[in-house]
């Protein structure tokens, strides 16, 4: 286990470094002068000279060869300064990223539990029950949730809250550490809206997989010697029938932090998806960066635990 472990770390450490040199020259080059565009401002409005220009570009650093630039970058991120954010009174970013990642936390933790735990029992109620009409009928809202898109989700959840309830998003964010209570009832929709879809994919997953699980000749023995039906699916079928179920889900939780961009700018909350999207209407390059590195850094420690729980449930997997 622990070479695994150590085999798993040295790739992930040559992914993180590709994957910050593919962030840098992408937002390299896009179209447009991004100095010029944010001293105009979001309407464009905004009026600069070429000095403030100039000077602008020489306080990022944007004068220096482009692998200069990125050298520098690297080493003041992995020193933990990220610089500071322009648009927002030169505060530190490092800061700005402080404040918003235990909203974005909060929101994907809720989301993620909400997943689990109806997924995967949908799942298995689905599977025990093939081609019953509750199956078709579990199986039906899982198509219907992978065909929705979060954006669409997320506005029909607050036009029905809006018009039928008289519920607006919250102006104000309460942290779940101070009010549990007023947070959970802040996140649950935009949890729902965010884990909507996920839910039909892993629902799929889960019976798709305890079907082939039921068929084989262990079940068919345990079965023989008298075990329940209960006992057979709990103790012997589900742990193997969730293999690949739990590769899936890590990718699915990559998706969650991916899809509060959305949700965050749609319900108003204040974390790293509405950050990331006011950045590049700001076109606050710095920022921009600092936002898609550090989601990027979260579905990548995502999948390394991913990897990590495949390796306990499946001996052969640290072993091979």
């Amino acid at each position: 286990m622990t070479q695994y472990l150590v085999r798993r770390l040295t790739l992930f450490i040559p992914t993180l470094l590709g994957l910050s040199a593919a962030i840098f020259i992408l937002l390299r080059v896009l179209p447009g002068d991004v100095v010029a565009v944010m001293l105009a401002g979001p309407g464009g409005e905004g009026s600069f000279t070429q000095e403030d220009v100039a000077r602008i570009r020489e306080q990022l650093g944007l004068n220096k060869p482009l692998h200069v630039q990125y050298v520098d970058w690297l080493f003041n991120m992995l020193r933990g300064d990220l610089g500071v954010a322009m648009t927002r009174g030169n505060r530190p970013i490092t800061g700005e990223l402080a404040r918003q990642f235990p909203v974005t936390l909060q929101l994907a933790g809720l989301s993620t539990v909400i997943v689990f735990a109806v997924a995967i029992p949908i799942g298995v109620l689905a599977a025990v029950r093939q081609d019953t009409w509750l199956d078709y009928v579990l199986r039906g809202g899982a198509i219907v949730g992978l065909a929705m898109p979060i954006f669409f989700i997320g506005m029909m959840i607050i036009l029905v809250l809006s018009n039928v309830f008289n519920w607006i998003p919250p102006v104000a964010f309460v942290s779940i550490w101070e009010n549990p209570g007023v947070a959970i009832q802040q996140l649950i929709f935009p949890a729902l809206a965010l884990g909507f879809g996920s839910q039909g994919l892993l629902m799929r997953m889960t019976r798709t997989q305890l079907l082939e699980v039921l068929r084989e000749d262990y079940v068919r023995t345990a079965q023989a010697k008298g075990l329940t039906q209960n006992a057979v699916i709990l103790r012997h079928a589900v742990r193997n029938a969730l293999l690949p179920v739990v590769t899936i889900a890590g990718l699915q939780i990559g998706g969650l932090f991916s899809g509060t961009v959305v949700v965050e700018t749609l319900f108003n909350i204040p974390g790293l998806g509405r950050g990331l999207v006011q950045a590049m209407f700001a076109r606050d390059l710095l920022m921009i960066q600092a936002y898609i590195m550090y989601l990027a850094l979260i579905a990548l420690v995502a999948n390394l635990v991913v990897d990590i729980a495949y390796a306990w449930l499946d001996p052969r997997i640290r072993y091979e």
